[in-house]
């Protein structure tokens, strides 16, 4: 019985294991994929996957950009300032806890965040676009894009997609 029920347990670990290999990751030890997770599940949890994968491009084309800190972390966490609204990407000033509550939705966040990182799949779908938006909203630096020469490249899901000339 012993020997059933360790067997078992080897099982159920092993194929947890590979249920879960390269998906889910703590942010000690890959914190920069970390960051690009958590930016996929705030700004587009709610969208499909080619959106979601294009929130992570536009994130990876901006750390590849000079005009941009050269870090995902530095990226995603761009402007804040304590007690500050002035940040990239909304969510990370918005006061609100950053611990991700939908398993689900956190587990594809992490699922497409390693797999644009460590095998580049994905790469290139927003055409090096390095700012967007989505659909029911019109930023202000939307408003003033010519005077900077952006270019819109197209919707993707709920975010419509710019990058400069």
């Amino acid at each position: 019985m012993k020997k059933f029920i360790l067997a078992l347990v080897m099982l159920m670990s092993t194929s947890m294991a590979q249920a879960n290999m390269n998906i889910l990751f703590s942010q000690e030890n890959e914190p920069q994929v970390w960051c690009l997770a958590q930016n996929i599940y705030y700004e587009a949890r709610g969208s499909n996957l080619a959106d979601q994968a294009a929130v992570a491009d536009v994130v990876l084309n901006r750390v590849e950009d000079a005009r941009y800190p050269d870090s995902i972390c530095e990226v995603v966490q761009q402007g804040y300032k304590k007690g500050s609204r002035a940040c990239q990407f909304s969510w990370y000033c918005d006061g609100k806890s950053d611990v991700p509550h939908n398993k689900q939705s956190w587990e594809k966040a992490q699922s497409i965040a390693w797999s644009i990182v460590k095998w580049e799949n994905f790469r290139g779908i927003t055409e090096g676009s390095t700012h967007y938006h989505t659909t029911y909203v019109n930023p202000r630096w939307n408003k003033s894009r010519k005077h900077w020469s952006i270019t819109r490249i197209g919707r993707i899901g709920a975010h419509v997609y710019y990058r400069w000339n």
